[in-house]
């Protein structure tokens, strides 16, 4: 898009300037214009590649005799080049972009149409005097024409925004322009040659702007004036104009300001772009980056490495790479090798976001940003010379034996691979996965110490593989159950359960007694646990229908009806999860539901656990679906020649469940509704002096070995460093006598502790992070459920830890995860039912509340609703 301006720069003092435009306020317009001499061009060389994407340079070469220099001008980063017509002839004649030239039109302005003939590169106007020749000449060249830049004899404010109102590029000296016409009153205003063409669309004449940070991520939406953008031009800040309350400076009461980088206008001149340095929390009052929300990728990224660099933990990972170049660099080259050994979509796209982690902690390391990075990118895209781009000789031997020799095999990615989640588990005893000072240790964050921001970024969640990636995996397998029913079902068991002797996708009631074989003592344990649940889920019946008189003869109720078709889905495979099918199966039952469907993965001998067939019977399921992950779930929500097609679907499950519930339960075909999105385990802890270190750290333990992507979380209140260390020490020693130790260093690895000094600051934090599970280990525990606001599940006192709540206390372990309690319930018997009103009118009631019925469909323009009363009361 042309520019609105271009200030003219001596390249010999402009960076000194004492009146006009400084170095700092000529980046707000953003482009400048500077003449080249033989003399002069190394010079230039140097302006440009030390100006690299901060300004659009127009470099003057008509003086220039050699036309190898033009080229390196454009070669440095020059935006375009002004040139004479022998110049032109000459770069046309070796294929240099015409959209980086413009012709310098000759001294006799007859002459002018015939220089521009044949030609659609821009054209200068150079030391206009007579302006309306200009005004004339541009007006019979017309506005579908390339741009056109002029610069003046004497140039005033009347003259330049005439030219600039013709559609034209003024160039105006530096000195001659300023951001502040009140200390600067005799040179001519920046803001009013930019606002020159601005149009507004708005009744009081304000323009809708965009405001962007330099990579072009969107903060929000403001509006301007030609007052505020005059006085962002002079403060150097983000200022605005509200609708309310007159000038706006952004920062100016919250301290989150903005270093203005440039403003520019739209193609259309009704829109402005302020380009800014956002600092503080963020651009909104929400504390939030941008209005819009968080940050994410590369710009998310970023920001997480930067607060690292300014207060990583001692000992963290991220520390690590930032302290120790060689274990950076190493990082560097095995995730560049694993890169160009990765052969599927899946795995290049993973690949390569672990080699952005590495590249960009080496970036911040060494004060590089990604602006940095994006404007060498925008200045190579306009190299004109190219060198062949050839691999070093080391590197490209090293590829040929990798690719052509016999030495060396492209990979093939496992399942593993393929599955990756947020964390891997550690590769290997020396992987410092989880670890501080060879310990197994959390990140420690004093909240006193910290920004609000560090605080809320430190409670991110460890990253999960994006909807639109598993829902494309899952996408066939859907599709394929949905039209292919049994067979289909049958062959992703065979194939991702290694269940090759299975015949039959079902297993039928009334189950074998010979699948339900129990030790005696496993048996007595799901009884117990049965019974203790189906006694909180049967407390939570309704007595009765709901009944209120709303006006007299006006009767309305509400009662509810048991789901007639529930499919529950129970993780399984190699593991054993009773629990699960008792948390699921219990409320059906109790809630009344006609057809309970139970699916599981079978173990690769095609047979389910007798712990879970047991289960199934004392619910009494109809069927037990041999079947797993997305093709489980295609089942259940369409029904196959085997599997009942329920009506909705509970149970917790990976990415690939998930993600195929919520893709089913958006498909109106499908007819069926889930409980609720699932994401990995998770629990949160509040500590006090109080509390016991042993329990705590077997807490947050419990949650830290059921995956890599699970999250634990410890608030510990009022703590003294001795105290601290109690439990850091506890959660070492416990970790490592644990079979699974290896996933529990992957969620350690990710998660933290959040030294906090009140109660009430630590509550505040839970709420906001929302907890599945959250444990109560302080004094007087019972006092605080009070404030809780959002969590799965509540573990209140020390006796209580979360492992009850998980089998046998009775109150419910399907919960929501990943921030979700702050909109879900865990599941209940209220899972299981839904609620039916009714209404019932006497006469009388229909004449009590049939005027304002009448009324209000007349207001709506529906007729017939209006006659459905008035033909029963014999009124027009």
């Amino acid at each position: 898009m042309a520019p609105a301006l271009v200030a003219a720069v001596d390249l010999k003092d402009y960076t000194n300037s004492t009146q006009g435009l400084s170095y700092q306020t000529l980046s707000f317009v953003g482009n400048t214009f500077v003449r080249v001499t033989d003399e002069s061009i190394d010079q230039a060389l140097i302006h440009l590649q030390q100006s690299v994407g901060r300004f659009s340079n127009y470099i003057g070469v008509a003086s220039l005799t050699s036309i190898d220099d033009i080229i390196s001008l454009l070669d440095a980063g020059a935006a375009k080049v002004f040139v004479t017509r022998h110049q032109l002839d000459e770069l046309k004649s070796l294929n240099i972009n015409q959209d980086r030239i413009v012709l310098c039109l000759p001294d006799n302005k007859t002459e002018v149409i015939d220089a521009i003939a044949g030609t659609q590169v821009d054209v200068y106007w150079h030391q206009a005097h007579d302006i309306e020749l200009v005004e004339a000449w541009l007006k019979e060249y017309g506005t579908d024409r390339p741009n056109v830049f002029v610069s003046f004899q004497t140039p005033n404010l009347e003259d330049v925004l005439k030219i600039a109102k013709s559609s034209a590029i003024p160039i105006i000296p530096a000195e001659s322009l300023t951001v502040d016409t009140q200390k600067e009153p005799g040179l001519l205003s920046v803001a009013k040659l930019l606002m020159a063409n601005a149009t507004s669309d708005r009744p009081d004449g304000l323009f809708t702007t965009l405001v962007t940070d330099e990579r072009g991520v969107a903060l929000g939406l403001v509006y301007s004036s030609g007052e505020s953008v005059a006085e962002s031009l002079r403060t150097g800040r983000g200022v605005y104009q509200s609708r309310k309350r007159g000038l706006w400076y952004k920062g100016e009461s919250s301290g989150d300001i903005q270093e203005l980088v440039s403003i520019s206008l739209d193609c259309d001149n009704d829109c402005l772009q302020f380009v800014v340095r956002q600092k503080g929390r963020g651009f909104c009052h929400l504390a939030t980056p941008t209005c819009f929300g968080q940050y994410h990728g590369l710009s998310k990224l970023q920001q997480t490495l930067q607060d690292r660099k300014a207060s990583a933990p001692e000992g963290s990972y991220t520390a690590r790479l930032f302290n120790d170049s060689q274990l950076l660099r190493a990082k560097i080259l095995e995730e560049a090798a694993e890169l160009c050994d990765a052969n599927t979509k899946r795995d290049i796209a993973f690949e390569a976001a672990d080699l952005f982690y590495f590249a960009l902690t080496k970036c911040i390391s060494a004060g590089v940003s990604l602006e940095d990075v994006e404007r060498n990118l925008d200045a190579k895209s306009i190299k004109v010379k190219r060198r062949r781009g050839d691999a070093k000789p080391a590197f490209a031997a090293q590829a040929a034996v990798t690719n052509g020799g016999t030495t060396a095999t492209m990979k093939e990615p496992s399942t593993k691979e393929v599955i990756k989640e947020a964390t891997s588990v550690p590769k290997s005893k020396d992987d410092p996965a989880g670890t501080k000072n060879g310990r197994i240790a959390m990140r420690r964050y004093v909240t006193a110490n910290e920004t609000p921001e560090t605080i809320t970024a430190a409670l991110q969640r460890p990253s999960q593989r994006s909807s639109e990636k598993i829902i494309s995996i899952c996408q066939p397998i859907i599709e394929a159950v949905k039209t292919r029913g049994d067979a289909a079902l049958l062959e992703y068991t065979h194939k991702f359960e290694k269940a090759t002797s299975l015949t039959s996708p079902v297993l039928r009631a009334p189950f074998p007694k010979e699948l339900m074989q129990l030790a005696p003592e496993t048996a007595k344990a799901i009884d117990i646990s049965f019974e203790n649940i189906r006694k909180f889920h049967a407390a939570q019946k309704e007595d009765k229908p709901l009944r209120v008189e709303t006006m007299p003869g006006v009767v309305c109720s509400r009662f509810a009806r048991p789901i007639e078709r529930v499919g529950l889905y129970v993780p399984g495979g190699t593991a054993v999860l009773p629990s699960t099918a008792l948390m699921l199966g219990v409320p059906a039952m109790v809630a009344g539901c006609k057809k309970i469907i139970l699916a599981t993965p079978p173990r690769a001998n095609g047979q389910v656990t007798p712990e879970v067939v047991y289960v199934a019977h004392k619910v009494g399921a109809e069927q037990i679906v041999l079947a797993g992950g997305a093709q489980a779930v295609a089942a259940m929500a369409y029904g196959t020649e085997s599997v009942s097609k329920v009506d909705k679907i509970l149970g917790p499950g990976n990415q690939f469940v998930t993600a195929a519930k919520m893709h089913v339960a958006n498909d109106t075909n499908a007819g069926v509704g889930i409980d609720m999105p699932a994401g990995p385990s998770e629990i949160l802890v509040v500590a006090d002096a109080s509390s016991n270190p042993v329990f705590v750290a077997s807490d947050l333990l419990s949650q830290a070995e059921h995956g890599v992507d699970s999250q634990v979380i410890l608030i510990a209140v009022g703590l003294n460093e001795v105290q601290l260390s109690a439990i850091e020490n506890e959660l070492n020693q416990q970790a490592n006598a644990l079979p699974r130790v290896d996933i529990v260093r992957g969620a350690i690895e990710h998660s933290l502790t959040l030294a906090v000094e009140t109660i009430e600051e630590a509550m505040a934090l839970s709420n906001q992070y929302a907890p599945e599970h959250l444990i109560l280990q302080v004094e007087n525990a019972e006092r605080l459920v009070d404030l809780v606001e959002n969590a799965g599940s509540v573990f209140i006192g020390q006796w209580t830890p979360e492992s009850v709540g998980d089998y046998s206390a009775g109150v419910n372990h399907s919960l929501p995860t990943y921030g979700y309690a702050k909109q879900y319930s865990g599941v209940n018997l209220a899972s299981y039912v839904k609620h039916i009103t009714s209404s019932h009118l006497t006469r009388e009631g229909l004449e009590n509340v049939g005027p304002a019925v009448m009324e209000l469909a007349r207001v709506e323009e529906l007729e017939a609703h209006r006659r459905a009363v008035s033909l029963r009361l014999g009124v027009a």
